[in-house]
């Protein structure tokens, strides 16, 4: 990241080039014990973590919240991560266009949980880590996984959700394009047999959701498009075998629970109706999202069950279909 400024404290404590539980316990105690609020304070703990690579388990506990409470709370606009403040996390965090460590890692994800709003680009580029280790095993992501490259297990899928989901802030309801293209480019570079079958119902989901926003279906918020459960709530027996199917029968499950006409469908007509209008008005799909779709799906001349899948998804859910899908909805159909 630069140059970077130590505070004497912490500059004591770089030439031992390691960090104990006591570090950590002072730190908290004296040094920063009404928080980091000055830049120089946040970069001296940055110039820290990288000088001192052997590492007390209190230490990225200790950093992540210290330097996540300073570019959220501390930093203007409070609770808002701003561009300026997003591209200083993002030098400070990178090497090479990479996250340098798996603390540097949570704290990207971190300050996304917590602000009420970040630029974009801090969601996709938190997915594009994922991504490095996943197709390249690539970055600090890559160290820890038990995966072999080009398949996603399921704490990669976690972590994609949990990054879809803290973007959900102040208004972010609706997938992004920049995130849709990174989920692709996983399913593209992964063997779709060796991945955990709860990345199929992400992809579809949260792809689904941004062709359909963008064409101006309004959108329920995030955590309802994604989450695995999301009518766990009502204590229905209908509802519990309508997500067994899903959850048991992989990509053909998710599209026959959406699909199947039974109690479920009762237990929501008064909402499918209410849901009905608005789709009729605003859901048709249009030629930039059509083409932008067409242009990703078959690419090596393979449609893959996952965007079968999407295809279905999007059929069932659009109330008009533009042209250029109707070559790519006849193989699927």
């Amino acid at each position: 990241m630069g140059e970077l400024t130590l505070t004497a404290p912490v500059a004591g404590l770089t030439g031992k080039g390691r960090i104990t539980a006591d570090d950590v316990q002072l730190l908290r105690a004296e040094v920063f014990r009404d928080g980091i609020v000055t830049r120089a304070e946040a970069e001296s703990l940055f110039a820290l973590h990288a000088s001192c690579r052997d590492q007390s388990a209190a230490w990225p506990r200790f950093f992540v919240e210290a330097v996540t409470d300073y570019i959220v709370h501390q930093e203007k606009p409070y609770g808002y991560i701003s561009d300026d403040n997003a591209d200083w996390l993002m030098r400070a965090i990178s090497r090479d266009g990479m996250v340098d460590t798996a603390a540097e890692m949570e704290l990207l994800v971190s300050v996304i949980e917590k602000a009420r709003s970040s630029p974009e680009r801090l969601s996709a580029y938190a997915l594009e880590q994922v991504a490095l280790a996943v197709i390249d095993g690539e970055g600090p992501l890559a160290d820890s996984r038990t995966a072999a490259a080009g398949e996603v297990d399921k704490s990669e899928v976690d972590l994609l959700r949990r990054v879809l989901y803290a973007f959900g802030g102040d208004g972010n309801i609706a997938i992004t394009r920049a995130e849709a293209e990174i989920l692709f480019r996983i399913n593209d570079g992964t063997r779709e047999e060796l991945n955990h079958p709860s990345w199929s119902e992400l992809f579809v989901k949260a792809v689904a959701n941004f062709v359909l926003t963008s064409s101006g279906y309004e959108p329920p918020s995030r955590t309802e498009a994604l989450r695995r459960d999301a009518f766990f709530d009502h204590a229905d027996a209908n509802i519990g075998a309508f997500f067994s199917r899903m959850v048991s029968g992989g990509v053909a499950g998710i599209l026959e629970a959406y699909a199947a006409p039974d109690a479920l469908e009762a237990e929501f007509e008064d909402s499918n109706r209410a849901n009905e209008t608005r789709m009729r008005r605003a859901g048709a799909l249009d030629g930039e999202e059509a083409r932008w779709i067409a242009d990703r799906i078959g690419r090596d001349r393979l449609i893959r069950e996952n965007e079968r899948a999407l295809l279905s998804f999007i059929r069932q859910s659009a109330t008009s279909l533009h042209p250029e899908l109707q070559p790519l909805l006849d193989k699927v159909s």
